[in-house]
């Protein structure tokens, strides 16, 4: 399994952004992904989930409502809509795979074996 994220950079708040999470080796059917996230100095935390098959999501409540997760299956890539972004979403986002973790483990970092590089997300007041 590879995952290669991209699409990060320098917008302002309020704007909007689109990540994409490129992967290579993973079938829906069997690989839950997952976006998350490390500002400078703090520990990696969760931003959203798209489980594998049904591809049912969920979000951490800082970011419900302005962020959405997506896939394209024909082109192996899941992606990460970024609206209305803010000053405190700046920071490295990760995507993750993981076959057959379960619904409910899905935003918890440990689950995972498999992540992208990470690409930076800074947002300017």
């Amino acid at each position: 399994v590879q995952l290669q994220a991209s699409g990060g950079g320098l917008v302002q708040a309020g704007g909007s952004l689109t990540l994409s999470c490129a992967a290579s080796g993973v079938t829906y059917s069997r690989y839950g992904m997952a976006w998350f996230r490390q500002a400078p100095g703090k520990e990696r935390e969760f931003v959203g989930y798209l489980h594998r098959n049904s591809g049912g999501t969920y979000y951490a409540d800082s970011v419900k409502g302005r962020f959405t997760i997506s896939r394209d299956s024909a082109k192996n890539t899941m992606y990460l809509r970024m609206n209305n972004l803010k000053p405190e979403d700046t920071a490295v986002y990760y995507c993750a795979a993981q076959a057959g973790i379960i619904y409910s483990s899905g935003g918890n970092s440990r689950a995972y074996n498999h992540w992208g590089q990470g690409t930076l997300v800074t947002v300017s007041s």
